[in-house]
C-alpha cells in the first residue's frame, strides 16, 4: 500500500550517514527517492546497508557537463533534493540552490552539514562527536567523575541531523503545497543536537539540573533511573521516576521496610541508594528479574543485545525488525492507522 508521501520525488546526492538516513526516512514513507552516485563508486547493492534501502541509484559523472545537465534535468521534475557536502561543493559543481531553484522554483533544497552553511566553523571538517561537543550535548553524557561518553552517533548524525532534515524538508514541502516558494533547508547537527536538549535547558532554568555530569535525574545520577548488572553479567534498566512507580519498585524488590529509600528525591542520598540497588540486582539473573518486573509499572526492561532485541516477543509482535535482502534491520517507523507501509527493499 502506498505510504503517505506517495507522489513526492526526492533527488538524493549520495553521501554517508545522516543524508542517507534522511533519504531512507522519506523513502520508507512512500516518497520516490532517486540517489545520484558518482560514476565509479562502489555498487550500493554490495553494501548491505539499510540506510540505502527502498530507492534506486543512478551513477553520473559529476565532473562532466553531461552529468551536471542530467542532474539538473532530473531535479526539474523533483519536489526536493538532499545533499550533505561541505558548504560550497554543490555551488562549484554548478548545482547550487541558485541554479536549481531557478530551474525549479518549487524545489525544497535540503542541506545536511555538521556546522551549518554559515558561521566561522562552516568550512571545517568534523564528525558527530565534534558537533555535539560544541552544542553542549556531549557534556551531559557520561558517569559522574568520568570523561564524556559519546552516545555513538545517535544525537548528532541521526537525531540532530537526519531527523531534523527530514522534518524540515516535510515542513517546506507542505509550505510549497500551500502555494509558497521553494526553500533551502539549512540543517546543521550543531543546531539540531542543541534543540534535542531543550528539555534539559528547561530543567536548568528551573534549578533542576546541575552542571556536573552524572549527578542529575536522567544522566545516571539518580538511583531509580539507571542500568544495573545482574548475577549472570547481564543488565537491566529501571526508570521508576513517578512516586507510584518507585513504590512498586520498592515493593517488588523487597525494599518497603528499608527507610533509606524514603528519600527518593534527595540527591545527597543517591550514591548510597545506588550502591544498595547495585548489590541487590546482582543477587538474581536478568531472567529472574524479568520474571519479577517486566510488564509491570516499575518502568523496567532488560538491556538486550542486537540478536536478543530482534527476538524479544514485544518487538516480534510489533514487527519492529524486518529482513530485506538477507539483512536484518529496523522496520520503517512510525505506524499509521489507515496505511500499511511497503516493506523495505535493499538498494537497487
Amino acid at each position: 500500500m502506498p505510504g503517505p508521501l506517495e507522489g513526492i520525488r526526492i533527488v538524493e546526492m549520495a553521501g554517508i550517514g545522516p543524508g542517507p538516513f534522511a533519504g531512507m526516512m522519506l523513502a520508507d514513507h512512500g516518497a520516490e527517492v532517486i540517489r545520484i552516485e558518482r560514476a565509479g563508486a562502489k555498487d550500493p547493492r554490495a553494501a548491505r546497508d539499510p540506510l540505502l534501502r527502498s530507492r534506486t541509484t543512478i551513477a553520473l559523472d559529476l565532473k562532466s557537463p553531461e552529468g551536471i545537465a542530467a542532474v539538473r534535468d532530473l531535479v526539474r521534475s523533483a519536489d526536493g533534493l538532499i545533499e550533505g557536502f561541505r558548504p560550497g561543493v554543490m555551488e562549484r559543481l554548478g548545482l547550487g540552490p541558485n541554479v536549481l531553484l531557478a530551474d525549479n522554483p518549487r524545489l525544497v533544497y535540503g542541506r545536511m552539514t555538521g556546522w551549518g552553511q554559515t558561521g566561522p566553523l562552516a568550512p571545517a571538517a568534523g564528525h558527530d562527536i565534534n558537533y555535539i561537543a560544541l552544542s553542549g550535548a556531549l557534556h551531559a553524557f557520561g558517569h559522574a567523575g568520568e570523561r564524556p561518553t559519546p552516545p555513538i552517533n545517535m544525537v548528532g548524525d541521526f537525531g540532530g541531523g537526519a531527523m531534523m532534515l527530514a522534518f524540515g524538508m516535510l515542513a517546506a514541502l507542505l509550505h510549497v503545497q500551500r502555494g509558497g516558494e521553494g526553500q533551502v533547508v539549512d540543517c546543521a547537527m550543531t543546531d539540531g543536537s542543541a534543540l534535542l536538549m531543550a528539555m534539559i535547558w528547561g530543567f536548568r532554568a528551573q534549578g533542576m539540573w546541575g552542571g556536573a555530569r552524572g549527578e542529575n535525574l536522567l544522566d545516571t545520577g539518580a538511583h531509580f533511573y539507571d542500568s544495573y548488572e545482574t548475577a549472570d553479567g547481564k543488565y537491566v534498566s529501571i526508570g521508576s521516576i513517578e512516586p507510584q512507580f518507585y513504590a512498586l519498585l520498592r515493593d517488588k524488590a523487597g525494599l518497603v521496610e528499608d527507610a533509606d529509600f524514603d528519600a527518593q528525591l534527595d540527591p545527597r542520598r543517591w550514591p548510597a541508594l545506588k550502591a544498595k540497588l547495585a548489590a541487590l540486582f546482582r543477587t538474581r539473573t536478568r531472567d529472574e528479574w524479568c520474571a519479577l518486573m517486566e510488564g509491570t509499572d516499575i518502568c523496567f526492561a532488560p538491556v538486550l543485545d542486537f540478536d536478543e532485541a530482534v527476538a524479544h516477543p514485544h518487538n516480534v509482535a510489533r514487527g519492529t525488525f524486518v529482513e530485506a535482502g538477507g539483512v536484518v534491520q529496523p522496520a520503517p517507523a512510525p505506524r499509521y492507522s489507515g496505511l500499511t507501509l511497503t516493506p523495505p527493499r535493499m538498494a537497487e
